[in-house]
């Protein structure tokens, strides 16, 4: 049985070369592939859609932008249709990110990054109608435009107004059909949801001919904040007066009425660093670009209340509460391993080329592994087999006084290869004089 020292006298000095090699290839390829890992910029997928594609231009705007300031997040824009199809494909799974309206969808895995813009609920009369309520729509029919979008808030307004005994219809209408539903009484009000920008009042406006003496009517919503507390979706808002047309304004006053915000939420398990990255990245770009996509001014931090409806992702709250983390707290654990690690390469380096220069060409530079002779001396069978031992002793005392000159040899080792080799000399002389014994 050959003890652990014997064994790596024994080991060829190229298959040492090779064991050594493949050692350093890989701990330098796994560093690459670190550095290659935390320097890359990381690509996100989202969900965006509307009608108009706007959502997905605003987004691939910013996505160029984060590019362009080689951000480390990067956007990769899915294209859903509508904002019901980006919050379903986010709660499917197929997406780290989507911009959603928040009474649609199952968001229960969704925190919020920021809050892109609000859709105010109004409920518009034709010139000349004499509704002034939700009340005197009794026995209408009220066109909704995008009924599938809005579907859950009119289950909330006929709950609320028990719309379903007062004989209140509602039709689906496309945006650009709404104006001959109206002109043609095939509807007496229409119910859109839209942000308050100038390309989407100047859509609401069209829906009626344009007449300065002959104006639309806007219904208030009295029960806002009752449908507040029942719906957490929805959000009590007075509309200003004047949002749809300044002279003559419309609305003449202030109109109590619902907005629903619209959030780029993130999957909760989506990494903090990363959406704390994104969220700065946003909010950066949202000033480059404020000029040429004017609703990008709407953008801002969403609810960071505890109760909120959906729940501030907690790399945005970092963000927004100016809480991230430092460059050494965040690194803290790196700089206390860092060292150690550095400590444990240096160790392996230097028992690499220890291993590596251990026992070239056959010689045994061990003083331990030296010993191993001794076997050999005692199987000795004759006078050549004696001699040839001799030569090897000869010639580690000889590699070692060479390293001795070169200063690379410890005092210890010296004085322990002189113990070995007087006893290897004994052991020679021994049996050297028991030879003529074993030739009888």
């Amino acid at each position: 049985m050959l003890a652990p020292d014997q064994m790596v006298w024994r080991i060829p000095h190229w298959m040492r070369a090779l064991l050594v090699g493949c050692f350093v290839v890989l701990v330098t390829g796994a560093g690459l592939f670190a550095y290659h890992y935390f320097t890359s910029p990381k690509t996100i997928t989202i969900a965006a859609g509307s009608s108009d594609g706007e959502a997905v231009r605003l987004m691939s705007a910013i996505a160029v932008q984060l590019t362009k300031t080689g951000a480390r997040i990067r956007l990769k824009i899915t294209d859903s249709g509508s904002t019901l199809g980006a919050a379903q494909a986010f709660s499917a799974g197929k997406v780290d990110l989507a911009i959603v309206r928040a009474d649609l969808g199952d968001l229960s895995a969704a925190r919020t990054v920021v809050r892109v813009t609000y859709g105010v609920v109004m409920i518009l009369v034709p010139p000349g109608s004499s509704a002034k309520g939700i009340e005197d729509l009794t026995g209408k029919t009220v066109g909704v435009v995008d009924e599938e979008m809005n579907h859950h808030f009119v289950e909330v307004l006929t709950h609320e107004y028990d719309l379903a005994r007062a004989k209140v219809r509602f039709k689906n209408l496309l945006a650009a059909d709404a104006q001959h539903a109206l002109q043609s009484n095939q509807v007496g009000a229409l119910l859109v949801v839209v942000p308050i920008s100038e390309k989407h009042v100047s859509l609401v406006r069209s829906f009626f001919p344009t007449n300065a003496k002959r104006k639309p009517g806007l219904v208030p919503i009295e029960s806002a904040a009752a449908i507040e507390k029942l719906a957490q979706a929805y959000e009590t808002y007075d509309l200003p007066k004047g949002s749809l047309r300044g002279s003559p304004p419309i609305p003449a006053d202030d109109l109590t009425t619902l907005r629903v915000p619209f959030y780029l939420v993130a999957n909760k398990k989506l990494n903090a660093d990363d959406v704390t990255d994104l969220t700065r990245a946003i909010m950066d770009a949202r000033r480059e670009l404020l000029v040429e996509y004017p609703v990008l001014a709407q953008i801002g931090a969403p609810s960071t209340d505890k109760d909120a409806y959906i729940p501030i992702h907690p790399g945005a709250a970092a963000f927004f509460d100016d809480s991230q983390q430092g460059f050494f707290d965040k690194y803290s654990d790196a700089f206390f391993y860092i060292p150690m690690l550095l400590g444990a390469l240096a160790s392996f380096a230097t028992g690499a080329w220890k291993f590596f220069r251990s026992g070239s060409d056959g010689k045994v530079d061990n003083p331990i592994a030296l010993y191993a002779l001794a076997g050999s001396i005692r199987d000795a069978r004759s006078e050549a087999d004696l001699t040839a031992i001799e030569e090897k002793i000869d010639n580690i005392i000889k590699a070692e006084l060479t390293k001795h000159a070169k200063g690379e040899s410890q005092a210890a080792d010296s004085a322990a290869l002189s113990l070995v080799t007087q006893r290897l000399e004994h052991l020679i002389h021994d049996r050297r004089a028991r030879l003529p014994a074993v030739a009888e």
